[in-house]
C-alpha cells in the first residue's frame, strides 16, 4: 500500500465501542470511514452522520463496498469469528474487538483464512497501550525482576442489572460467552503478553448476584503455573455492588516486587526493585465505566494508528491473530475446569 493513500475503514456494530471506533477513525488524518453497518436502524443506534453509507446487512455491505481496506468488527462476541471470516473472504483486513472468538477452533479458522488471502487480523487489546502496561512489558523483557516467582491478578468489577437487563446479548452463553471473555479478557491478554502461557490450571466458579440475568458465573478463582516458570492466580468477580472496585496485578520476582492497581491497572502503587528507579510515566485518566465509552476504550486511537501504520508498511501488528487466539485458548482451558 502507498504511504500516501488514506486507509479506508468500515464498521459493523454500532454500540458504544463501534461508535468509539468511528470517532477514532474520523480523528485520524490518514484514515477514512467508508461505511457502517448494524442490524438496527440509524434511529435505534443513534447514528447521526448521513454522509456515511449505512447498511443493515453485513453481507450486502461487503458486496457493495469496493473502496474499503479494513473491516472493524464491533458486534456481540458470538459473531466475531463468523464476520471476521466473511470479511477476509472479501479480501479485507480485519480489526476484531475482544475476544477474537469464543473458541480456539473458531480463532484458528480466522487465522487460516487470513493466511489464505494474505490479509492482516488486528485483535483489539488496547490495554497494552497504557503507560503502566508499556512500562511493565519493558521491565519483563529486560528481566529487571530476575526470575518471576508469583503473579496475582485481581479483577473486581460491578456488572448489575443496569448492564445485563438493558442489552439483548450480554449474559447469554452463545453471544457473550462468559465473564472472562467479555469483562476480563484484556487482563488475560496482559498476563499472557508479560509472562507467556499457563499450565496446571485449577479453578472454582460461582454465580452469586446474576442467577436471574446471566447464563454463566459472576465470580471465579484460578490457580496455575507459568510454562516459563513461576506460578500465579486470577481472582475475579462482577458481583461488586454499585461500581467497579479494582483491577490489580502483583508481581513477586527474584529481585523485587511490583503492584499495578486502579480500576484498569492504571496506577503503579508498588515498585521496589534492587538497583532500579521507577521512571516518570504519563498519567492515565480512564473514563467513567458507565460513560459513553467504557473502561479502557480511551486507548482505541492507538489501535487505529497501528492499523494505518501497518498497512503503510511502517510498523507491525501490535496484537496479532496468534496472540488473540492464545487469549481465547487460555480462557477456554480455564472454563474447561467447571
Amino acid at each position: 500500500m502507498s504511504t500516501k493513500k488514506t486507509v479506508k475503514f468500515a464498521i459493523v456494530g454500532l454500540g458504544h465501542i463501534g461508535k468509539r471506533h468511528a470517532k477514532m477513525i474520523e480523528d485520524n488524518p490518514e484514515a477514512e470511514l467508508s461505511a457502517v453497518c448494524d442490524v438496527r436502524s440509524p434511529e435505534e443506534t443513534g447514528w447521526q452522520n448521513p454522509n456515511i453509507p449505512y447498511y443493515r446487512d453485513f453481507t450486502e455491505m461487503l458486496k457493495k463496498l469496493k473502496e474499503c481496506d479494513v473491516v472493524n468488527i464491533c458486534t456481540p462476541n458470538g459473531l466475531h469469528a463468523l464476520q471476521a471470516i466473511e470479511a477476509l473472504k472479501h479480501k479485507k483486513h480485519v480489526v476484531v474487538e475482544k475476544p477474537m472468538a469464543l473458541s480456539k477452533a473458531d480463532a484458528e479458522k480466522i487465522i487460516y483464512k487470513a493466511l489464505q488471502v494474505s490479509r492482516h487480523v488486528f485483535v483489539v487489546m488496547q490495554n497494552r497501550y497504557s503507560p503502566p502496561s508499556v512500562w511493565l512489558k519493558e521491565v519483563m523483557d529486560k528481566k529487571v525482576l530476575g526470575k518471576i516467582y508469583f503473579v496475582q491478578l485481581n479483577c473486581f468489577w460491578n456488572r448489575d442489572d443496569r448492564y445485563y437487563l438493558n442489552n439483548s446479548w450480554h449474559g447469554t452463553a452463545d453471544m457473550d460467552g462468559g465473564t472472562l471473555f467479555t469483562q476480563f479478557s484484556h487482563f488475560i491478554d496482559i498476563l499472557y503478553w508479560l509472562f507467556g502461557d499457563i499450565t496446571d490450571i485449577e479453578a472454582k466458579f460461582g454465580d452469586f448476584a446474576h442467577q436471574h440475568s446471566t447464563a454463566f458465573e459472576d465470580s471465579g478463582s484460578v490457580i496455575f503455573r507459568f510454562v516459563n516458570g513461576g506460578m500465579g492466580n486470577i481472582n475475579y468477580s462482577t458481583a461488586v455492588w454499585d461500581r467497579n472496585l479494582e483491577s490489580t496485578m502483583t508481581i513477586i520476582g527474584e529481585k523485587g516486587t511490583i503492584k499495578v492497581s486502579g480500576q484498569y491497572m492504571n496506577e503503579i502503587t508498588e515498585c521496589h526493585i534492587k538497583d532500579y528507579q521507577l521512571p516518570d510515566l504519563e498519567p492515565v485518566n480512564p473514563p467513567n465505566d458507565y460513560g459513553p465509552y467504557k473502561g479502557s476504550a480511551a486507548n482505541h486511537q492507538y489501535v487505529i494508528e497501528n492499523v494505518v501504520q501497518t498497512l503503510k508498511e511502517q510498523t507491525y501488528v501490535h496484537t496479532n491473530a496468534l496472540e488473540g487466539l492464545k487469549v481465547v485458548d487460555i480462557i477456554e482451558r480455564i472454563y474447561q475446569k467447571k
